[in-house]
């Protein structure tokens, strides 16, 4: 568990640093974007996987007994959740199951809303699915994002089939309260509306808060949602294909579960489910070593912006390890901001409007990674900030 450690990862195939030439034009920007972490996966993990392929067989498998009880153990002691083992079916990861649960609940033409600014693959497959995007944009107050419920229930009554709620929020960091949720679940239940609930960083939930999984606020919740989790983002796992659907609905989980079938999808392959078996088996003490340096990192990157960096302000982050970060006392384009970080600043970050054009003004910034690369991009980001003042003034 050693989160300080420096490890290469240029020539291990990974998007966020193999991209930066064709996605960013700059090879030397330190990738601060795509959601996955600049950290080893628990060693316990490592060790079953290595296991694993050292037998040197990898042909058809089963789950084993244990394999869905351990998830429930694991949502049951993190989250107080109690799910019982027919409620679960794997999902070669949460946006398919997203995808096949809309294909499910909805037909082409129907009205699916989100909440911006979003984690934007949910508007792309919302299209890709021939259905309508509807955007209930979630309100700014002070520097705090909370649910526009009057305008929610507008949209949901103006004939909306189904909701995509992120819980945690991606991007901008917030875990919705206990309170907040049941006001949202009252408001879809009474309007007959569906929720898909990507809870994928439920398990990144920084101290002082608390994540509450949609369908434990009430039965009509449950029974009127799905959820999708992953030890993905969790255990730094995203490239293994291994996802969890929860759904106590038997006719919604088991339509889920035919679509799925369908296309020969609903079945983990042979070293996903060890991952995933593993890492919420055993993984519990590296995620609790781990949460504690992330609020570490976010803490330094607070202080050094109240402190030198006066045109920009830090959301305050619940969950993730995603920060958003305000520019918009910068007084540039989106573009203009985007060429500042990359070149001029030398990180690679999302640039806030691709979450909805509520993100315009904002930048998204990974902080899985050793702390040393944080203060590394935090100077570098300070002195591209004199050069800006003064070619300002």
């Amino acid at each position: 568990m050693d989160f300080d450690e420096l490890i290469d990862r240029t020539a291990s195939d990974s998007v966020k640093w193999a991209a930066r030439k064709s996605l960013f034009k700059n090879e030397q920007a330190i990738p601060m974007w795509v959601a996955d972490m600049d950290f080893a996966a628990p060693a316990a993990v490592v060790d079953a996987l290595t296991e694993r392929v050292q037998h040197a067989i990898y042909g058809y498998g089963v789950l084993p007994e244990d394999y869905y009880p351990t998830v429930q153990d694991w949502l049951w002691r993190r989250h107080g959740w109690q799910v019982t083992a027919d409620s679960l079916f794997h999902v070669p990861g949460v946006l398919a199951g997203v995808s096949f649960a809309l294909s499910v609940v909805t037909q082409p033409g129907d009205k699916v809303l989100i909440q911006p600014p979003v984690y934007h693959p949910f508007r792309h497959l919302i299209a890709n699915l021939n259905r309508v995007v509807v955007n209930n944009p979630l309100k700014l107050v002070g520097n705090r994002y909370i649910m526009d419920y009057e305008d929610l229930e507008n949209k949901l009554k103006d004939g909306v089939k189904a909701v995509v709620l992120c819980s945690p929020h991606n991007p901008v960091g917030r875990v919705w309260e206990r309170a907040e949720l049941e006001r949202f679940a009252d408001l879809c239940h009474s309007y007959g509306v569906f929720v898909v609930s990507d809870e994928i960083h439920a398990d990144l939930i920084l101290p002082g808060h608390r994540q509450t999984p949609f369908a434990t606020v009430s039965e009509a919740a449950a029974d009127n949602s799905v959820t999708f989790i992953a030890p993905s983002k969790t255990f730094n796992l995203a490239g293994f294909h291994a996802a969890m659907g929860i759904a106590s609905n038997e006719k919604l989980r088991e339509s889920i579960k035919s679509a799925l079938q369908q296309y020969h999808v609903g079945s983990p392959d042979v070293l996903a489910k060890v991952a995933l078996q593993t890492a919420y088996a055993k993984g519990e003490k590296w995620l609790d070593a781990l949460l504690p340096y992330l609020a570490g990192n976010i803490e330094y990157i607070r202080e050094f912006v109240d402190v030198r960096l006066p045109e920009l302000k830090v959301t305050p982050i619940e969950g993730t390890y995603l920060l958003w970060l305000d520019c918009r006392g910068m007084n540039l384009s989106q573009d203009k901001l985007q060429e500042f970080m990359v070149h001029e600043a030398g990180i690679a970050m999302n640039e806030g409007s691709m979450f909805g054009e509520e993100g315009t003004g904002f930048m998204r910034m990974n902080v899985a990674c050793p702390h040393s690369v944080i203060k590394q991009a935090m100077n570098q980001l300070e002195r591209a900030m004199v050069k800006f003042r003064q070619n300002r003034n």
